[in-house]
């Protein structure tokens, strides 16, 4: 081999050495990075829940299920941790508290406990509320334009048609007892409604605490001489309404609440009572939007309820030996347990 050709040779060589160093990387393996391109983001939200029944549980999955249908799924391109505070106030401070440790995208606060506790957590994090009457007891002072981090959906129900429909279900009724938390602000918020109503429908209102569970029932019991008995949304007094029930039965009173999931359950009627799958599936909408980086909670009304169902349950009217009016029938939904 001449010399030419062994000097030929060993450019050729480091020619291709180098090619190989500066032109021929390995390309960075895909997924290895959370910030690799064409790697979908995961999304983290914390929910937080003040106390388990039915009306919340299904707010919780109306939410969820919103997110799905936008395309935000759990073990795909979501993470959702879920937390009840067991009617603790304190628990769910923690629970939020722990949530911004977090770094959560976003926190659902499912009742007014609940949104109170997050709202005092953090004014980063985006906060979306539901299962809350009255927004000004979380801070959103303007519920068309929030300006802080909190935003989400109002239970808010219309006490005043929910006391009439007692007068339309027994025109001679002159007594309406009310079962509440003193210490859920939703619940305060919305007897003072009812005092203002009940006048004008020539009821006269009487109020029995029930600060706990425990309470409930001995709160029926005081109420046997009313003519009928109004449960607001209060968070306590629906999570023990079998206790409510239990006595109301007995003594044959009507009960009257303001959503629906008590009716379900053996209550008699509600008017333009709240569906609260629907109502947190409305929040879940919301959320999506935020996560989308299609909004903020700043600017983002609170929402209420799009529609409402006059509700019958025409086995407890059985039970109480009630003819129903026929005005309530014709317009209302029914069904039997």
């Amino acid at each position: 081999m001449s010399k030419n050709i062994l000097k030929l040779s060993l450019l050729l060589l480091i020619g291709v050495m180098l090619f190989g160093l500066l032109g021929c990387s390995p390309a960075e393996p895909e997924g290895d990075s959370g910030n690799g391109e064409g790697e979908e983001v995961v999304y983290n939200v914390g929910i937080v829940q003040i106390i388990r029944h039915e009306a919340l549980d299904q707010a919780k999955e109306g939410f969820i299920d919103a997110l799905a249908d936008e395309g935000f799924k759990e073990g795909t391109n979501l993470n959702i941790s879920y937390k009840c505070a067991e009617g603790e106030q304190a628990t769910a401070r923690s629970i939020a508290d722990g949530f911004v440790a977090d770094e959560v995208d976003v926190i659902l606060a499912i009742a007014t406990p609940a949104a109170q506790a997050a709202a005092q957590a953090t004014q980063e994090i985006p906060i979306l509320i539901t299962a809350v009457t009255n927004p000004e007891d979380v801070g959103v002072m303007d519920p068309q334009e929030p300006g802080g981090n909190v935003s989400g959906t109002t239970d808010l129900n219309p006490v005043e048609d929910q006391l009439a429909l007692i007068k339309e279900i027994n025109p001679e009724a002159k007594t309406v007892g009310v079962i509440y938390n003193p210490g859920e602000t939703n619940s305060v918020f919305q007897v003072e409604l009812a005092r203002e109503e009940a006048p004008r429908l020539g009821l006269t209102l009487v109020e029995k605490a029930a600060p706990t569970g425990n309470d409930v029932l001995a709160a029926a019991e005081a109420l046997v001489e009313a003519d009928a008995i109004y449960i607001p949304t209060d968070n306590t007094v629906v999570a023990a309404i079998e206790s409510v029930l239990k006595v109301t039965e007995e003594e044959k009173i009507i009960v009257i609440t303001g959503e629906e999931n008590s009716v379900k359950a053996g209550a008699l009627a509600t008017v333009a009572g709240i569906d609260y799958y629907q109502l947190g599936y409305q929040t879940g909408i919301m959320a999506a939007k935020i996560l989308r980086g299609e909004a903020e909670p700043a600017t983002m009304p609170i929402e209420g309820q799009d529609n409402f169902v006059d509700l019958v349950n025409i086995t407890a009217a059985e039970r109480l030996g009630l003819e129903l009016p026929q005005s309530l029938l014709d317009r209302a939904e029914t069904f039997r347990e």
